[in-house]
């Protein structure tokens, strides 16, 4: 059985191939799915991001699902936000992202949606419950697949208009950002350089991590040689990102939610952001000079996504380069 200690509180994640075997992993598709059936969820997406592991942990995962009764869309290799826009655009109760986000390449692990919001906390130690209980709804479930990347690519990019063509540099870090980020370029007018844009579960150019900056290096060094105005960086599920400037400089996530905000700003004046412990004053205290109301809050995209609810936040954003967008 999964040890307790890989049930953590936003996830659960652990060394792939010690820590999460299949016919565990199929244990742990029948307690997610009998916590999500109880909690009202028939239907439920799974994604998985480029990690060698993630196609084992998907067949096991999907495995025990089914054996509950739940109805399981298999969206195959998607980025993050690929898979909570799924739940939305597919009408769907829940979704299941198999990925190891910023870890190293060993690493694989599980995210869970529930309705609009993500299980944290006591829920994941209910899941933990179940698992160790064997307290397993039994059901005959239904398998399907979908792709809603092309939805999602013909979406997104109708929001955006710009004035002139933008020359940006784009670094997926071999993670699961790169096709989807092609497709939505041909889209936009960007003049745009894509670096490592060939999904490989083994990372081999860098480690897909923007909040160290070690791993921005070569994205600097490109911005430098193309003359861009502007690079970004996405890590290895693509829902963060980090950025640099014409110079090299990096734009931490704080600064991100700044020039964000500013702009909602001009469309939704004493508009409400959420912040997080690690960003800088700066930022709130600019965030308030422009009217807004800037909310320091926990760190933890769960816990934050919470917050924005009660809130009613147009934004939100960690030093992490997650950034969650209520407005539009």
């Amino acid at each position: 059985m999964l040890k307790q200690t890989i049930f953590r509180e936003y996830d659960i994640r652990g060394i792939a191939d010690v820590e999460m075997l299949s016919p565990d992993v199929i244990g742990l598709g029948r307690a997610l799915g009998t916590f999500l059936l109880r909690n009202g969820a028939t239907r439920i997406n799974v994604g998985r991001d480029v990690r060698l592991s993630g196609q084992r942990l998907k067949d096991a995962l999907v495995e025990g699902l089914l054996s509950t009764g739940c109805q399981v869309t298999d969206l195959g290799q998607v980025p993050t936000p690929v898979l909570y826009y799924s739940v939305h655009y597919l009408g769907s109760e829940a979704g299941v992202m198999i990925t190891g986000s910023h870890n190293p390449s060993e690493y694989n692990g599980f995210k869970t949606m529930l309705g609009k919001g993500t299980i944290y906390g006591a829920q994941i130690q209910e899941v933990y419950r179940i698992l160790k209980d064997e307290d397993f709804i039994i059901g005959q479930g239904t398998l399907g697949m979908a792709d809603v990347i092309t939805p999602y690519v013909e979406e997104i990019p109708r929001q955006f208009q710009f004035s002139r063509r933008v020359k940006v540099v784009f670094d997926a870090g071999n993670g699961v950002a790169g096709p989807t980020m092609h497709r939505l370029l041909e889209k936009l007018d960007v003049e745009a350089t894509e670096m490592f844009f060939e999904p490989d579960g083994a990372f081999p150019n860098h480690h897909p991590d923007p909040t160290v900056e070690h791993n921005l290096e070569m994205l600097k060094a490109e911005v430098a040689r193309q003359g861009a105005e502007l690079g970004i960086a996405f890590d290895g599920d693509s829902d963060r990102i980090g950025a640099v400037d014409e110079k090299g400089n990096v734009i931490w996530g704080d600064m991100l939610m700044l020039i964000y905000g500013r702009e909602i700003l001009t469309r939704k004046p004493g508009a409400t952001f959420i912040g997080e412990v690690k960003c800088s004053q700066v930022m709130y205290d600019e965030l308030n000079r422009l009217g807004a109301n800037a909310i320091m809050y926990k760190t933890g995209h769960s816990l934050i996504k919470a917050k924005m609810k009660e809130e009613h936040a147009e934004l939100a954003g960690e030093m992490s380069g997650h950034m969650f967008f209520a407005d539009r």
